[in-house]
């Protein structure tokens, strides 16, 4: 079985971990050319010829402040409904989940006079936190996002994570899991 992480936008990060939480795949894949809705298209056809049957698949949730939300909404859809339509099931993961389970916190300095952390600072904080937490590097933000999606969903299934806050984020999916299948069922 494999770990895929996915956390799709015009420049999707895919991951793929093996069992043992070996990387076997971290790519960003864009799709063919600049004119949607070809591009978009491309892509959605690119991240489905890399999944395997198999794979438990995380995505990243919809972010609602997005700068791009109708397209990054669009593409984002458009993943779910394509793995949907092939009989593939997912785990959604909240973005703050995602930065959670590598104590990422959004904000830098001392109590009392913390300040939020916006656009790249934010990025850059995910990477060195998923650097320390797994030895992970990569150029692109939406592939490191991927990787901890991939480990957030090899956690799942294994049930053994390090530190209480990887705990609670496990927690609030597998407790909206619950929820999910009440209500659908």
């Amino acid at each position: 079985m494999r770990f895929v992480g996915l956390d799709p936008s015009t420049k999707t990060g895919f991951v793929a971990l093996d069992g043992d939480g070996q990387t076997l795949r971290a790519k960003e894949l864009t799709g063919v050319g600049d004119k949607d809705p070809k591009r978009m298209i491309t892509l959605i056809d690119e991240i489905i010829d890399h999944i395997k049957k198999d794979d438990l698949i995380v995505i990243e949730g919809f972010g609602f402040a997005s700068q791009q939300a109708i397209q990054s909404g669009g593409i984002g859809w458009g993943i779910r409904m394509a793995l949907v339509r092939r009989g593939y099931k997912y785990i959604e993961v909240a973005p703050n989940a995602l930065k959670k389970f590598v104590n990422a916190t959004g904000w830098t300095g001392e109590a009392g006079s913390k300040m939020r952390l916006k656009g790249k600072e934010k990025k850059v904080e995910v990477m060195n936190a998923v650097s320390e937490h797994f030895g992970f590097i990569h150029s692109s933000d939406n592939v490191v996002d991927a990787y901890v999606l991939a480990q957030i969903g090899r956690a799942l299934r294994c049930r053994k994570v390090d530190y209480q806050y990887q705990k609670e984020v496990l927690e609030t999916i597998l407790g909206t899991q619950k929820r999910e299948s009440v209500k659908n069922g």
